[in-house]
């Protein structure tokens, strides 16, 4: 177990650290916007293109394994959407905050922090399977629960909401780096050895620049949703949604997978391990600005974010144990 906390310290370590710089002033706020431009337009993107380029093309494009993980998502948004409109404080809750909670309860934070975690543990192999589920929850989870979040007004908003929300996928730089990295990988193109050196020192400095990012844009939104007194978040609005991502979801994942594997499905144990650990992460750091454009109680959701990424640091290292280690 010390050997595994050892290697996830460090990307936690980061998180805090980008945390207490823009907590304690060190880091501006008007800074984290081009911190986040950084990492969305160019690191990340390089990251994923580099990743999917040298991953064989049959392993980005797994249906048994997207079937299953994609199965999940949508049972955990409705199982979230259940718990927060019919148990949440006075008996209800809007479709919006419950679209939201649901989404943040299920969508991963696997951009900025699974892709280098699970290939510390696992090795490049384990980057197929994790980069199929960015595509599944940036493209077709985020969408049903934005929605889902116009459902409490008329006029067919929920319709445009899904419009604006492939909008908002096409501008996403991470699903067309996967796909171009995927084109490369089937059709063999090697870049110049002087656009591959570039495109290799962006990817280098994904992984600690994100991780940093993450950090500061959490303390950002704690900031901000603790000032917000109006809308004061009781514990019980977001503690049980991050044990859920914590717990329910990795759990989950993993009994619909092997369940699926008996059933005949053909899927490899260790691309279950991938995604069962992706499963295990804290909650998308993006959610927040989702949560904020529709207008749902960013302060929950921040709150839900943060609760799931200081939880994971225990709850995501006793799953490698449990999975990883022989």
């Amino acid at each position: 177990m010390f050997a595994i906390l050892s290697v996830t310290f460090p990307f936690f370590a980061l998180v805090f650290c980008g945390f207490f710089a823009a907590r304690k002033g060190l880091l501006p706020l008007e800074a984290i916007p081009g911190l986040n431009t950084f990492v969305l337009f160019f690191a990340l993107p390089c990251m994923l293109f580099r990743f999917g380029s040298s991953t064989p093309i049959t392993v980005l494009l797994d249906p048994a394994l997207a079937l299953v993980y994609l199965a999940c998502a949508l049972l955990m948004v409705t199982l979230l959407v259940l718990l927060t409109r019919n148990v949440q404080r006075g008996g209800h809750i809007g479709w919006n905050d419950a679209a939201m909670g649901a989404l943040v309860g299920a969508f991963p934070n696997t951009g900025f922090m699974g892709v280098p975690l699970l290939v510390a543990f696992l090795g490049a192999a384990s980057v197929g399977p994790a980069i199929l589920t960015i595509v599944i929850d940036i493209v077709l989870t985020s969408s049903l629960c934005i929605a889902l979040s116009r459902l409490d007004r008329g006029g067919g908003d929920a319709w445009g909401a899904v419009k604006s929300a492939l909008k908002g996928v096409a501008s996403n730089p991470m699903p067309w780096s996967i796909l171009l990295g995927a084109v490369a990988s089937a059709s063999g193109v090697v870049l110049p050895a002087p656009l591959a050196s570039t495109l290799g020192l962006l990817a280098d400095s994904a992984s600690p620049v994100a991780l940093f990012t993450l950090g500061a844009v959490l303390a950002r939104s704690h900031m901000l949703a603790s000032q917000d007194v109006a809308h004061a978040v009781p514990w019980q609005d977001f503690v049980p949604i991050a044990l859920a991502k914590l717990l329910l979801h990795p759990l989950l994942l993993l009994g619909l997978a092997y369940g699926a594997r008996a059933l005949g499905l053909p899927l490899e144990p260790a691309a279950i391990t991938v995604v069962v650990l992706v499963a295990a992460l804290p909650s998308a750091g993006n959610v927040t600005l989702l949560a904020e454009r529709y207008g749902a109680n960013n302060g929950r959701i921040a709150r839900i974010i943060l609760v799931s990424t200081v939880g994971a640091f225990f709850t995501f290292s006793a799953t490698v144990a449990l999975l990883v280690e022989h």
